[in-house]
């Protein structure tokens, strides 16, 4: 099985989603003992966060788009199935779109889980079936791998990364002192703790003497979040990273002592960068993290697998339940 070249293509825009497939990217590697090439969304910024994973060699950007963009984009998909004269290319959800683009380049095995049409596209024979997409992302893909009968050796996400190459541009994060890194926002507003919840925690942190500095982890559309924060808790030892980039972001989370912070890509991406990590969930099924480092912290009346997207359920976290469970934790 030496000298194949492999393709994964994943068309989630999330990078939690992403994170979460890093486990079966790196066993289609080590099934056939190459470097593969992944193809995912800009927005995921995975050409700096994967840079340093050994088991990937290109990765390539293609966004997805609907109407007549959804041509335009199996076009560019095509063009480089062609060029790269792909023995395999592995598809980690059930669009149609590299399916179709993989056999109009004449790739010969292209593999995908197969539900609904996309089927009609792929070379392998064995699919997942309609109940199965009631999974989650990660679960559908160890599926997927294991009708393949690929082995995958490690379930948990890990990213190796060297931190060196993100300093020259995010001088102002290497402030002395120690660091934990509060995640205050996420992609949806329910999942998201409140700005006073945070408040409350830095300072009973601060009476502890837990840190010196704390990373505020959000996006440039949520920073009036970390605005807020700052501006309510009349505190100087907050730092806002909102203005960052991920690699910005990755710095930050690396030089902390610990992550507490909503259930978003940021949550997963400490997590995988092996930084302490506790998870904020009252809304989403904690069963999902089965796969991971993360530490979730319920409310006392959770109950698992239950869906609420209504954002007032994650005031049943209180604040000094937080606290206790992270002080338990580290044995402080």
């Amino acid at each position: 099985m030496m000298n194949k070249k492999i393709c994964i293509v994943y068309t989630h825009h999330k990078l939690g989603d992403l994170i979460w497939q890093l486990p079966y990217i790196k066993a289609i590697s080590e099934n056939y003992n190459e470097k593969v090439d992944l193809i995912v969304r800009e927005k995921t910024q995975a050409k700096n966060i994967f840079k340093d994973l050994k088991y990937l060699n290109h990765i390539h950007y293609n966004n997805f788009r609907k109407g007549l963009a959804y041509w335009i984009d199996v076009l560019k998909l095509t063009k480089i199935f062609i060029k790269k004269k792909y023995d395999y290319v592995y598809i980690l959800d059930k669009v149609n779109k590299p399916a179709i683009a993989a056999r109009l380049a004449g790739i010969k095995n292209v593999i995908g889980p197969g539900i609904g049409n996309q089927k009609k596209w792929l070379t392998n024979n064995n699919f997942l079936n309609n109940e199965d997409w009631k999974m989650n992302y990660s679960d559908q893909s160890k599926k997927l791998l294991n009708l393949q009968s690929i082995k995958i050796k490690d379930y948990f996400p890990k990213i190796e990364i060297n931190t060196s190459r993100l300093e020259k541009d995010n001088l102002d994060l290497l402030i002395q002192g120690k660091k934990i890194a509060f995640g205050i926002d996420s992609f949806e507003d329910y999942k998201m703790w409140y700005e006073e919840n945070f408040i409350e925690l830095a300072n009973l942190f601060h009476k502890k003497k837990i840190f010196d500095f704390i990373y505020l982890i959000c996006g440039p559309d949520k920073s009036y979040v970390a605005e807020n924060i700052i501006k309510n808790s009349k505190q100087n030892y907050f730092i806002d990273c909102s203005k960052k980039d991920l690699q910005g972001i990755i710095l930050a989370i690396k030089n902390s002592s610990f992550y507490v912070g909503n259930n978003s890509g940021p949550l997963n991406l400490s997590a995988a960068l092996n930084v302490k990590t506790f998870g904020l969930i009252a809304n989403d099924p904690v069963s999902e993290l089965k796969n991971s480092n993360i530490n979730p912290i319920t409310p006392k009346e959770y109950v698992d697998n239950v869906w609420n997207r209504n954002r007032e359920g994650m005031k049943k976290i209180k604040t000094i339940d937080v606290y206790n469970y992270i002080l338990e934790d580290l044995k402080i």
